[in-house]
């Protein structure tokens, strides 16, 4: 499924580099998110690096036959009323899996957002796994992953380096992207 997954992707013009090696189970962000084609071009790097991507969605949308789909993704269902620990269901999925790689795009929207939701951060931080950063640049079309970072319980700092590493690449509706700290 590899093989097919990069002949898509170069049919439609992308490179992908910097598979995510060396660990188990990390958070993984990805940047910047402009673009439903985000997840399809990623879900087929994702095919190609022989990793399964674990997303949390929502719980209202797995009901048949759409649950089914979303589940076969790496869909994890999440209830999302203000009570319901979001950060421990998270936890829990680390805890319970040998090797585990869980998806955000801290952004929460399509939108320009300079207001990460910083749950992936906590989940890092509880969990005790690494965060990989992980990046799509539309005007050359690669993307892959740039590093792996040990989130240091700074929250602000460690944001803000995440943010600087991922402006330097451009979504596809540019405008949406993501800006350093010290450009917003």
């Amino acid at each position: 499924m590899g093989k097919f997954a990069l002949w898509i992707l170069k049919m439609m013009g992308w490179n992908i580099q910097d598979s995510p090696e060396g660990v188990d189970k990390a958070v993984i962000v990805m940047g910047p998110h402009t673009s439903n084609w985000d997840f399809i071009v990623g879900k087929l790097a994702f095919m190609h690096y022989g990793v399964r991507g674990r997303y949390l969605i929502k719980s209202e949308l797995f009901f048949p036959p759409l649950g089914w789909f979303l589940k076969g993704i790496g869909g994890i269902p999440v209830h999302r009323n203000k009570n319901n620990k979001f950060t421990d269901q998270a936890v829990k999925h680390f805890n319970e899996n040998e090797s585990m790689y869980m998806v955000f795009t801290p952004e929460g929207t399509r939108s320009y957002n300079p207001n990460w939701k910083k749950g992936f951060y906590y989940i890092a931080l509880r969990a005790k796994v690494p965060i990989y950063i992980g990046y799509m640049d539309y005007p050359t079309k690669t993307g892959g992953f740039l590093e792996l970072f040990t989130p240091t319980g700074d929250v602000i700092k460690d944001i803000a380096f995440i943010k600087k590493q991922l402006s330097q690449f451009r979504g596809k509706h540019p405008e949406n992207g993501i800006r350093a700290v010290e450009d917003e």
